[in-house]
């Protein structure tokens, strides 16, 4: 068999693999990778054309509308599968009330911190309870200086996700036909900058700021960003390239609602419907997927689909390693950052909230015009091609 899988995950699938292949010595899989730049153009091209690839990784709603994916529900069912480690997150991947992949690892939100700017300021750290207002409150305080020698309280990447997450954190999702509760997030975000607690979009824009090199620099206090911000900060601390301590605690919440609520996005892992192995296909998905490998990807650090009290500790560690507080990456509740269906992610997360968001930051229409604009949009530009052959969720 063959699978191909995102570039980032080759070598933990290969270590997982080898575990795989004890108890299942017969079953010969062949793991490959594309680009990541032109994984999922290219993968979707192979699919189509019918190129022999039985099993591969990625976010499912990019495969959907192919037609290419397997259902799992009887591979499931028939093997008794237990789903339980999976929480919430199971039934928030159903799409027409069917199971088209199993997540092998998952991204969520964190708020992480500069421990020393916060020491030399004399200011608490960020709480792990702490409301929106709290957190721009807290950038103000740590917000000083001017030009290249400024220290900027926060930093929020230029993504959509940035300002709709306050919205998807209540429960909304973008795209329900009533978007009021993402105007706080997007006016949340101008008043900041106007603050000039955090860069403003332009300026962003302009100097191609990136979360990661910001942060690294040394002068951001607190940087809303992934799970992922982890390897990166610990492979430049190996590198010598910081000196200033870090933590992390659960992002900012919006009032009313449960401290560590995050944003989460599975990646999964799927077969094609077109298999010659199906039963040996899902042999391999049922463990990359389930306790044995998630524990695998646990150990190099990915957050896991599937959770059981031995992957946290294998997570979590030994407490050698930072952030000190890792703990709340697998305690959170979560809600799906956007819908796992066709074209949400290209079409509105990647384009219209985008776009018209962009426009409110440059003052080229007000907070109340986005939102309405967007509406139109998602009706006009996604619910009208896919709404009515598509559904999230369990019905």
């Amino acid at each position: 068999m063959k699978a191909t899988v995102l570039t980032d995950d080759l070598e933990t699938f290969k270590t997982a693999y080898a575990e795989f292949s004890k108890e299942n010595p017969t079953i010969q899989v062949q793991f490959e990778t594309v680009p990541q730049a032109q994984y999922y153009e290219k993968l979707r091209l192979q699919l189509s054309s019918g190129e022999d690839i039985d099993l591969f990784g990625g976010n499912m709603d990019v495969f959907l509308d192919t037609g290419i994916l397997e259902p799992l529900d009887d591979y499931i069912k028939k093997g008794n599968v237990d789903v339980s480690g999976y929480g919430p997150l199971y039934d928030s991947l159903k799409v027409n009330d069917k199971v088209f992949g199993l997540p092998y690892r998952k991204s969520n939100w964190m708020l992480f911190y500069n421990k020393t700017l916060f020491d030399q300021a004399s200011v608490p750290y960020p709480k792990e309870d702490m409301t929106w207002n709290e957190f721009r409150e807290l950038a103000k305080k740590m917000t000083k200086g001017e030009g290249a020698n400024k220290v900027y309280g926060a930093f929020l990447h230029p993504w959509a996700q940035t300002w709709y997450m306050q919205g998807v954190q209540t429960g909304a999702s973008i795209i329900d036909k009533d978007l009021t509760p993402f105007k706080k997030g997007l006016q949340f975000r101008m008043d900041m900058e106007k603050d000039g607690s955090i860069m403003g979009w332009a300026e962003q824009i302009t100097t191609s700021a990136h979360y990661n090199s910001a942060f690294q620099k040394g002068n951001v206090a607190m940087n809303l960003i992934g799970d992922w911000h982890v390897a990166q900060l610990r492979q430049a601390e190996a590198e010598k390239k910081i000196s200033f301590d870090w933590d992390v605690v659960p992002v900012p919440h919006p009032d009313g609602v449960a401290a560590n609520t995050s944003l989460a996005t599975p990646v999964s892992l799927m077969m094609n419907k077109n298999s010659k192995h199906k039963e040996e296909a899902f042999k391999v998905i049922q463990f990359m997927t389930g306790a044995k490998g998630a524990k695998q990807f646990a150990a190099k650090g990915f957050l896991t689909g599937y959770i059981n009290d031995d992957i946290r500790k294998t997570y979590i560690g030994d407490g050698s390693m930072k952030p000190k507080n890792i703990h709340y990456f697998v305690e959170q509740k979560e809600y799906p950052e956007y819908p796992f269906l066709p074209g949400v992610k290209n079409i509105l997360v990647n384009n219209v909230y985008k776009q018209e968001g962009e426009m409110a930051l440059t003052n080229a229409q007000t907070v109340d015009q986005a939102i309405a604009k967007i509406a139109q949009r998602v009706e006009k530009e996604w619910a009208d091609k896919y709404a009515k052959d598509f559904k999230a969720g369990k019905k």
